[in-house]
């Protein structure tokens, strides 16, 4: 009886992960075609790079459920090196960019995202879902003019059908994904009632066949180091932000926690491996993980079958695959975003102290305006700096003037850049008597700002021919102090 319920449970979780797949790898198709698109390239680059990318991700790396794929802040990042250079520059490119990822995730720097504060993974939630939503827009577009009279009204119609199925389906049946359901049931129906409507096939065709090994035609020269480096090491940057933003997104949403460094390892392989086959440069897709995981995706199993299913699409299914109507796929894109985006932050933006509540805004703004990587640097920067004005104005110092001509002070806090001159107003060296100590128990020195302060402290304290010494140092204080060279005399 055990050993029944057993395999009933493995069984459902095994079709809850396969169907999961499937439905992801429908949405990837148009978002990896459209972002090979913008980087001027045939769109079965994109395709190899997202099934290349999503299948060994999801074997290999350390974050089951979450979906890889030629994602769109990288293909930006490569626009302009692909019309100067070429696409055999490109390949090297995302070579040279998956040693550099997987480098980060050999020296084991992936804990580093534990510096992104909580506003700015606020920010980069609201900023993609933002962007995943007005990327469907360029499908309501006919050329360079919008879609007008009955092709309008069909396209959101089918649209507003989608997202009907998605959000319906759930209280109804949890069988099959809604986003599956939606997308097959309204191709079925677009395709009984011929609906004048755009289908994938219009936005490419996508039949080819397997990719083939071969090294980037390039010269092996400095010259040419010194053309893909910058792009590489972009694109590095982007993908692994993305990535470990994503990764601790997924770890929030499953409630388990994955591994980051070898995510990091196996997104670089991977990059390698797509360059070498013709494929585009990817990382971490919000959106598509999202679809994955509402779906029902939690094991590696449903990232290998995305990967896996875009390969059958390319070499045998792309005759039904290119008559599903883009409106289906931006329906559930749509749906995505509204999902994606954390509402709960709007409602938190009175509440949370201003600087958080900038963060949370500026990061989303620059996302949508410039680039992620951009975004979440500024983010970091805007709560660092607050960091150390707030830990700044909490220097304060008490005195004890118990014993005739000595005053001690006792400072509290921590002493760095940004409190170095406030730690200096707290003493009176003017009307200081003939002897001051400074009782350090309280007192954290944290950089080389810290150790001018004491410096320059004493110096004042000697020109007015008075004594200081320096006292209770911590081990860790007292090292500091003496790998700078300080006097021994003032401690």
């Amino acid at each position: 009886m055990i050993h029944s319920s057993f395999q009933e449970q493995w069984f459902a979780n095994l079709r809850s992960n396969f169907l999961a797949g499937l439905t992801t790898s429908f949405a990837l198709v148009p978002e990896c075609i459209a972002f090979a698109l913008v980087a001027q390239l045939n769109p079965l680059m994109g395709l190899y790079g997202a099934c290349i990318i999503c299948a060994l991700t999801a074997i290999f790396g350390g974050r089951p459920g979450m979906i890889s794929g030629a994602a769109g802040s990288m293909a930006v990042v490569i626009v302009a090196l692909v019309a100067r250079h070429g696409v055999q520059y490109l390949l090297a490119t995302v070579v040279l960019s998956g040693i550099l990822m997987a480098l980060f995730g050999i020296l084991r720097l992936g804990k580093l995202i534990r510096m992104v504060p909580h506003p700015v993974m606020l920010g980069f939630v609201n900023g993609l879902a933002i962007i995943i939503a007005m990327a469907q827009l360029e499908h309501f577009h006919q050329g360079q003019q919008w879609l007008q009279g009955a092709s309008l009204a069909v396209m959101c119609a089918l649209v507003g059908l989608t997202m009907v199925i998605v959000y319906a389906l759930p209280r109804l049946t949890k069988a099959v994904p809604p986003a599956l359901a939606a997308i097959v049931g309204v191709g079925l129906l677009s395709t009984a009632l011929h609906l004048p409507t755009r289908t994938l096939g219009d936005l490419a065709h996508i039949a080819g066949g397997l990719p083939s090994l071969h090294f980037p035609s390039v010269p092996f020269t400095s010259e040419t180091l010194h053309i893909i480096l910058p792009y590489a090491a972009l694109m590095a940057m982007v993908g692994l932000l993305e990535t470990l933003l994503t990764f601790n997104l997924t770890d929030e949403i499953t409630e388990t926690r994955g591994e980051a460094n070898r995510e990091c390892v196996a997104l670089g392989a991977s990059n390698v491996v797509s360059g070498l086959f013709g494929g585009m440069g990817g990382c971490a897709m919000i959106g598509q993980t999202m679809i994955n995981l509402t779906s029902g995706g939690r094991t590696r199993l449903s990232g290998l079958t995305a990967g896996v299913m875009i390969l059958l699409f390319i070499l045998f299914l792309s005759p039904l695959i290119e008559r599903i109507p883009l409106a289906a796929l931006v329906g559930v894109m749509f749906v995505v975003a509204q999902q994606t985006f954390a509402w709960g932050s709007l409602r938190v933006l009175g509440k949370v102290p201003l600087h958080d509540a900038l963060v949370i805004v500026a990061v989303t703004v620059i996302t949508v305006l410039t680039d992620l990587a951009t975004a979440v640097l500024c983010g970091i920067v805007i709560a660092a700096l607050n960091f150390a004005w707030q830990h700044a104005r909490e220097m304060r110092t008490e005195t004890d003037d118990s014993t005739p001509g000595l005053r001690i002070y006792a400072p509290h806090g921590t002493l760095f850049f940004a409190s170095a001159m406030q730690f200096q107003e707290l003493f009176r060296h003017a009307d200081d008597p003939q002897c001051v100590v400074i009782d350090c128990r309280h007192l954290h020195l944290a950089d080389h700002s810290a150790i001018a302060a004491l410096e320059s402290l004493y110096e004042r304290y000697g020109k007015a021919g008075k004594q200081l010494q320096v006292k209770n140092l911590s081990a860790r204080n007292q090292l500091l102090l003496q790998r700078a060279g300080v006097a021994a005399e003032m401690v």
